[in-house]
């Protein structure tokens, strides 16, 4: 697989660099950030996964989330991948939460976002294979979080995948989007309107189904201008049910934007450490 360099900046000792490559999950390029900290210069690290959300790319967190400076200290790796497939001949939609910047994390199976749609493939086995390959990071050591339509990314592939990943944690995630018009729109429009479909990418009935066998941290600014679509209170009881141990911790007085992520970024980061050490 070959990389091309887009750009790398030094940052808190260690190299923050943006990367593309041909895709054959997708069929398109494909660009994604890597945040490599001082340690890594001796050897392999632990990898945090940083899923985005809805009309993001892989800049939004790389720039916004101020997570850099605590993975340096903690001496943990950093990805960002991007939301969806891009480029001349990829679908799209006018409305900001289908297609292009919105492919939560699926694979899509209907036209005509089924060519190209295939996030899932994407985050969970094709870019694992490509950053594992290319940079000193420990394969046995993966963490991942992710904010809003990443936050229900993390979530359901961490539940799917416990076995690869040791940590999980989540910012204002989608909870519940077989309940949501968060969800039920992109599944119906992605996956066809076969109910079956959808529940292996719905926290919450994951969380019924499986749980995680490590604790879960999710924060959620209760202030939160799109509560009702993220739907917190569902997942918070599918974890009181299982007896889920972990964290739902609402956040006074924040809402749903990067200042929220800021705020408890260091919090997650050095969590993730903790338990990829």
């Amino acid at each position: 697989m070959t990389l091309e360099t887009l750009s790398e900046n030094r940052s808190f000792g260690g190299t923050q660099g943006v990367y593309r490559h041909k895709s054959q999950a997708t069929g398109t390029d494909m660009t994604f950030a890597v945040y490599l900290p001082p340690d890594a210069a001796d050897g392999p690290v632990p990898v945090l996964w940083y899923l985005s959300g809805l009309t993001c790319t892989h800049e939004n967190a790389m720039t916004k989330a101020g997570a850099q400076q605590f993975a340096a200290e903690a001496g943990i790796a950093l990805i960002f991948p991007d939301t969806s497939p891009r480029g001349e001949g990829v679908a799209n939609d006018e409305a900001y939460d289908l297609g292009q910047g919105a492919g939560f994390y699926v694979n899509a199976t209907q036209d005509p976002w089924a060519p190209h749609f295939r996030m899932w493939d994407y985050v969970v086995e094709e870019l694992p294979g490509v950053v594992f390959d290319s940079f000193p990071l420990d394969r046995e050591a993966q963490g991942i979080t992710g904010h809003s339509m990443g936050g229900h990314g993390a979530l359901t592939i961490a539940m799917t995948h416990p076995e690869r990943y040791r940590s999980v944690s989540a910012f204002a995630p989608i909870t519940n989007p077989t309940e949501s018009d968060w969800g039920r729109k992109q599944f119906s429009a992605y996956l066809g309107e076969d109910r079956a479909t959808w529940r292996p990418h719905d926290a919450t009935l994951l969380m019924v189904e499986r749980g995680f066998p490590g604790e879960v941290l999710i924060d959620q600014g209760a202030n939160d201008q799109f509560l009702d679509l993220l739907k917190p209170e569902s997942l918070a009881q599918a974890m009181a049910a299982r007896r889920q141990p972990g964290w739902l911790r609402m956040q006074p007085g924040y809402d749903h934007s990067y200042w929220f992520v800021q705020t408890f970024m260091a919090d997650h980061v050095l969590w993730h450490a903790e338990r990829l050490a």
